[in-house]
């Protein structure tokens, strides 16, 4: 593709993951670039680059579009950030060629608007804080309770492009042999910080397409999403139950960590999500997995309660950790939907709870920051349920490199270079029954 093909492929896509509404931006340029096969990795790469960096520039460049007399469209956009990266308005306009494939050219008052922006840097002293931050407006407040301080120290970090994560299938190989067979194909991988079973690429390298990853020998998972999986603390012949499986993510982390013994049972009120599962699950030769769908009346939990040693509640939530990974989610949330989510998260633990026997623990878990979907959930709930109680987690992190301090796994961004992940867990206990009292 020429310079002036890519930069139109850069607005038809920005324009459909605007149309898309509140579509995951990934989803629809996989449509997107899978309707187009003609477009080669190294152009789609290009294309992707300019789209995810208006995306995670998005306020600054409607700021500076309307701070110049225009209106936020999908060229403008585009031309917008050209110039705010070192671009001079002539080679703008040169992008916008015209041509067969090339975008339309710029007209007058598209010009105007961008002299307006030419020669300017990214920042502007009169742009609102959650404008600098590229955070919704209410969401700073929120952030800054737990931030304090570090707050622009951890919005730079969530503003980075995040890395690509694997975990070793240990079910099926060891993280020498993964490191060897991706070095075989031209993908360099190293060691995580913390999970035990993880591998960091460098660089955006081809890996669903590698021997390793069509054998079931690796998965792409986020650090922090391992961690979750490792704080569940599920071993070898347990009953556990993954009650928000999803696509089966953690699933197939905590099947590998109980060496397929015992029982893993993957609950979802999404059939889709479930049947989407099916796959991974017989690629990574996890064969001690059910699947369940929870639905309305669904008398399943009920028959269960109490006979499970974990259950897994990885709730619904903002999402608000993982903006490094889908900037486009900050341009989509809004506060009625943490208004929403905080209630139906405490129904979720609730309804999760039951299931749990004495001795054994709920884990809850989001992929959030803020402390309405975390901390707040976690003291709630253990304010309406005395028969738990909170385990450290210095007390069950399986090694003495525990990564968090305080009582809960909190990874940012900025400290454990991981998508923003909670955790806490749980521990049912059985409360002595008061006799009742003998007449005197």
């Amino acid at each position: 593709m020429t310079p002036a093909a890519r930069v139109a492929a850069s607005i038809e896509l920005l324009e459909a993951i605007e149309e898309a509404g509140r579509k995951p931006a990934d989803a629809v340029a996989n449509a997107f670039f899978r309707d187009r096969r003609f477009i080669g990795s190294g152009d789609r790469r290009t294309v992707s680059d300019r789209v995810w960096g208006v995306l995670r520039a998005r306020r600054k460049l409607g700021w500076w579009l309307e701070f110049a007399g225009g209106e936020a469209s999908a060229r403008l956009l585009v031309a917008a950030s050209l110039l705010l990266e070192g671009w001079d308005l002539a080679g703008v306009e040169q992008s916008f060629s015209g041509g067969k494939f090339g975008a339309a050219k710029l007209v007058d008052p598209e010009i105007a608007v961008l002299r307006r922006v030419e020669g300017r840097s990214m920042l502007h002293p009169a742009m609102p804080e959650f404008v600098r931050l590229e955070l919704p407006e209410f969401v700073v407040p929120l952030l800054r309770e737990k931030f304090g301080p570090k707050l622009d120290a951890e919005v730079a970090a969530m503003n980075a492009e995040a890395p690509l994560d694997l975990r070793v299938n240990t079910l099926k190989s060891n993280l020498a042999d993964a490191i060897r067979l991706l070095g075989a194909e031209g993908i360099e991988a190293a060691p995580m910080k913390f999970s035990p079973f993880g591998l960091r690429v460098q660089g955006r390298r081809p890996v669903t397409s590698s021997k390793p990853f069509q054998d079931g020998a690796i998965e792409i998972q986020d650090e922090g999403s391992q961690l979750v999986a490792i704080l569940v603390g599920a071993k070898p012949g347990m009953r556990v139950v993954d009650w928000c499986a999803g696509a089966a993510g953690k699933t197939l982390a905590l099947a590998a960590l109980m060496e397929n013994k015992g029982q893993i049972v993957a609950c979802d009120v999404s059939a889709p999500r479930l049947e989407g599962a099916v796959k991974r699950l017989r690629r990574a030769g996890a064969f001690n997995v059910e699947r369940h769908l929870t639905e309305p009346g669904d008398k399943w939990a009920k028959r269960r309660a109490g006979s499970f040693d974990r259950v897994l509640v990885d709730a619904p939530c903002t999402g608000t950790g993982t903006w490094r990974r889908n900037p486009d989610g900050r341009l989509r949330l809004s506060e009625t939907d943490v208004l929403e989510l905080v209630p139906k998260q405490a129904a979720i633990l609730e309804d999760a709870s039951r299931l749990v026997k004495p001795g054994g623990r709920l884990i809850y878990a989001t992929c959030s920051l803020l402390p309405a979907e975390n901390e707040q959930q976690i003291d709630a709930f253990l304010a309406h349920n005395p028969d738990f109680a909170l385990l450290p987690l210095e007390q069950v992190w399986p090694d003495a490199a525990v990564p968090c301090a305080g009582p809960y796994l909190s990874l940012t961004p900025r400290i454990h270079d991981t998508d923003g992940f909670f955790g806490a867990v749980m521990e049912r206990r059985a409360i002595a029954k008061v006799p009742d009292e003998q007449p005197a």
